[in-house]
């Protein structure tokens, strides 16, 4: 049945939305948490690291100063290039097969991460996701430009609207505070996720909250009316 969404476009946080990157972001930090002479960071204070800026977890997380932070994320990046970005990463249940969807509905799509932008094309052309996606768009490496989520929302629709896309109706996907924060600044609603890595109370502020992907489905692709229409007569 032929579906369509009440969205002009969607937005999609990464980490703990689309992808549970879980596994290597906590091997990466207990490093780089050895390296810096701190306590390593367990499974269950993951919520406190992933979803925002590590340059501004690091002054938060450890009482860094920005110059500190700067050097420490650094650090954790070179990590990453080592590493590889996809190791360990998984997609989220459903997550890959709605957003296929999406697009064969014809709804343009984009992200919109605090991960750093090579990270998520990375992440993206692992899961064979790119060609559903108009624009890929993540945190600006140089110097943590374009680092906050308010920042890479207002770059996701610029370049959105350059590739012709409505983003008269635009819709966020994310399940963290900062989702709600930065899709607040830019009056771009929220559907929250709680698969991700948050508590109860960060879903505070979103239009909807969803458990389970076919409730998130519900909530971006509705049946077409005139199909059902012409069907019935």
């Amino acid at each position: 049945m032929p579906h369509r969404s009440p969205w002009s476009c969607v937005l999609w946080d990464v980490d703990g939305t689309v992808v549970d990157a879980s596994e290597g972001i906590l091997r990466r930090l207990g490093i780089a948490m050895r390296h810096y002479g701190h306590p390593e960071v367990t499974t269950a204070e993951l919520v406190h690291w992933i979803g925002p800026p590590m340059f501004e977890t690091f002054q938060k997380q450890l009482g860094m100063t920005p110059e500190q932070a700067t050097e420490a994320v650094a650090f954790y990046r070179t990590l990453g290039k080592q590493d590889g970005y996809t190791t360990g990463a998984r997609l989220y249940p459903g997550v890959g097969e709605l957003i296929a969807d999406l697009d064969a509905a014809g709804v343009p799509q984009a992200t919109a991460s605090s991960k750093p932008e090579v990270q998520v094309v990375a992440l993206l052309e692992h899961f064979a996701l790119t060609p559903h996606f108009a624009a890929i768009v993540g945190a600006d490496e140089d110097k943590n430009l374009r680092s906050s989520k308010a920042d890479v929302i207002a770059e996701a629709l610029r370049r959105l609207e350059r590739a012709g896309v409505d983003t008269s109706r635009p819709v966020l996907i994310g399940d963290r505070h900062h989702d709600v924060e930065g899709g607040a600044i830019h009056d771009v609603p929220v559907i929250f996720v709680h698969w991700g890595f948050s508590w109860p109370h960060e879903a505070e502020g979103a239009q909807a909250a969803v458990a389970t992907i076919e409730e998130l489905r519900s909530l971006l692709l509705i049946p077409d009316a005139d199909t059902e229409g012409d069907r019935d007569a």
